[in-house]
């Protein structure tokens, strides 16, 4: 490989990590390329991309950036999943392709200026999708305003319910 088609293959490691939210790393020593589609696939699907990136190019990307604090976890095999959209959705994917992959190891990630470990990975992989995460906020939000309304409906209310029994007992 030439000078040009590995600044090329840097540049591009760059671009992906500008573009991404998080990164997970993984030893991917021993899957066929048949998984490693398969594993391809799904992650496409939740707007993530999983590349092999050799570790000298990769840790040349990194050098200067914030990132750098995850250079120790590139050894031997590595693949990198950028996530580009929803991280947990990423995640999880992810997971449950090294639980489906025995081949497949996760090594780490890096997310908001920090490095993850395997379990940390396995963590963010348990959240709810972003659509659920948002719903129980608003849920949370809306809770004490419904409680409210339901107090000041219960006094008219009551009142009314009054009425009606001295109605119902004039009547009968």
């Amino acid at each position: 490989m030439d000078r040009n088609a590995k600044l090329q293959w840097r540049e591009s490691v760059v671009n992906a990590l500008d573009k991404s939210g998080a990164v997970f790393l993984a030893n991917y020593s021993g899957m066929t390329v048949e998984e490693l589609t398969a594993m391809r696939r799904e992650l496409k699907a939740v707007k993530a991309d999983f590349h092999v990136v050799k570790n000298t190019i990769a840790k040349k990307a990194i050098e200067g950036r914030d990132e750098n604090i995850m250079s120790p976890l590139f050894k031997g095999q590595t693949g990198v999943v950028f996530a580009y959209g929803d991280v947990a959705a990423a995640a999880k994917v992810f997971s449950e392709s090294a639980k489906k992959f025995e081949k497949l190891q996760i090594v780490g990630g890096y997310m908001e200026k920090s490095v993850l470990n395997p379990s940390s990975v396995e963590k963010l992989a348990s959240l709810p999708p972003r659509e659920v995460l948002i719903g129980q906020l608003i849920g949370t939000m809306v809770a004490p305003h419904r409680g409210l309304i339901g107090v000041l409906n219960g006094v008219p209310r009551n009142f009314v319910q009054v009425l009606n029994a001295i109605k119902e007992k004039k009547a009968g």
